[in-house]
């Protein structure tokens, strides 16, 4: 059995049984797992982690998910945190870590979120996995729903980038491409997910969905020494993510694990979409919706369900929130790769766009132990930095034309 009591509504606290439902029956708002942490506290210990899978599921007990034979384990999870002293230097930053997770089975962070999503899918009893995505998502659940034998659909926006849609198809779900942005896509999902038998991950199994990314956090602390950071960054599409992993260094603390420490939760997104940074921005404690243009398109959510969250997370730690142009997005994805030799999605682009910005401006300190989550692989939206490289040098197979090539610099 998992440790997990049941559901509550995130805005009036009505409480549910578990299952495949995830938003409140009277007041609309969000629901959230409820877990039993005094039975958590007697099967976690820095020594029985450390003793556990090298991978995500070492943290099984504060995961939504029974562990069982349903439990889904593609490998994902416990991703280096690189010491990144020459992206620091530039940066003006003594204490600067990176975490990579370009580096999982489908080559993003959402591995860790599908994985839960899916293993809890299965403990209902669905045959079908489903997903609206803006890319990563669709890759992510079309290779777990490959691995464990389920039907899949995964539906995304018709202008996705193209490698993109072929890391999700050589998987062979059905892939549908939206005439539409992402949020008519989700639009889309959640009334098919009101008509058919389906799990979809970020809609009817999202409350146990989005309880994978706490494990970002948990990783950062564990390979911290268990300590927290002083500051972390993160890129914002609905905000889920950057809510999830605050919570996951107070669950740390609450139960032992860490020391509490204040951690500064900073935001990031793309100028061409960037609702949440913007109400940060402004003071404005409403999230207005805004239709997404940008070549960030993992984060190109317009009406992020989890906006409000996620501007209440950094405002009470002490963080900030920015955007950054995408001539900005583009200098970060080639900050990263010439300083850590990372290759990052432009989504990490953006991560590193802000934390240069805050850097600059005073709002990361030079000494602060400082982690940038770096999300999704370079390869994947390469088309983005084409034509803004140094261009390849032409020669002839001889000693001498290659020489010349030397002598002219």
């Amino acid at each position: 059995m998992s440790n997990v009591k049941g559901l509550r509504c995130r805005e009036c606290g009505c409480e549910y049984n578990e299952g495949p439902f995830y938003v409140c029956e009277d007041c609309f708002g969000p629901l959230e797992i409820v877990y039993d942490y005094e039975e958590i506290a007697t099967q976690l210990s820095r020594e029985r982690i450390a003793a556990s899978s090298p991978t995500m599921w070492r943290y099984g007990p504060l995961l939504p998910a029974a562990p069982d034979k349903l439990l889904l384990d593609i490998g994902t999870g416990l991703t280096p945190l690189i010491r990144a002293r020459n992206l620091g230097k530039a940066l003006g930053l003594q204490n600067l870590y990176v975490k990579n997770d370009c580096v999982n089975p489908s080559y993003s962070f959402k591995d860790r979120v599908v994985g839960v999503a899916v293993s809890k899918a299965r403990e209902f009893g669905f045959d079908t996995i489903a997903c609206a995505s803006t890319g990563n998502l669709a890759n992510s659940v079309a290779a777990h729903a490959a691995h464990c034998g389920m039907k899949s659909y995964v539906f995304v926006p018709a202008d996705l980038e193209q490698a993109k849609i072929v890391a999700s198809s050589v998987y062979g779900p059905n892939v549908l491409a939206v005439d539409g942005n992402y949020d008519q896509v989700n639009r889309l999902c959640t009334m098919i997910a009101d008509e058919y038998h389906w799990a979809f991950v970020n809609v009817n199994v999202r409350p146990y969905y989005a309880e994978g990314s706490k494990t970002l956090g948990y990783e950062v602390a564990e390979q911290l020494g268990w300590h927290a950071p002083d500051h972390v960054v993160v890129p914002m599409a609905s905000g889920s993510l950057l809510t999830k992993i605050a919570k996951s260094f107070g669950e740390l603390a609450d139960l032992g694990l860490i020391e509490e420490h204040q951690t500064h939760i900073s935001g990031a997104q793309a100028a061409g979409c960037s609702p949440i940074a913007t109400a940060f921005e402004t003071a404005s404690e409403e999230i207005i919706p805004v239709k997404p243009h940008t070549i960030a398109k993992s984060l190109a959510i317009g009406t992020p369900a989890d906006g409000h969250y996620a501007l209440r997370v950094i405002r009470e730690s002490g963080g900030h929130a920015a955007s950054v142009t995408e001539d900005e997005i583009i200098e970060g994805i080639k900050l990263l790769a010439r300083t850590e030799g990372i290759f990052a999605e432009t989504a990490g682009g953006v991560t590193v766009g802000v934390l240069k910005k805050l850097a600059e401006s005073g709002r990361i300190a030079p000494d602060e132990l400082t982690v940038a989550y770096i999300t999704g692989n370079g390869l994947k939206t390469s088309v983005a930095v084409e034509g803004r490289l140094t261009p390849l040098t032409h020669i002839g197979p001889t000693m001498r034309a290659f020489e010349r090539t030397l002598e002219n610099g």
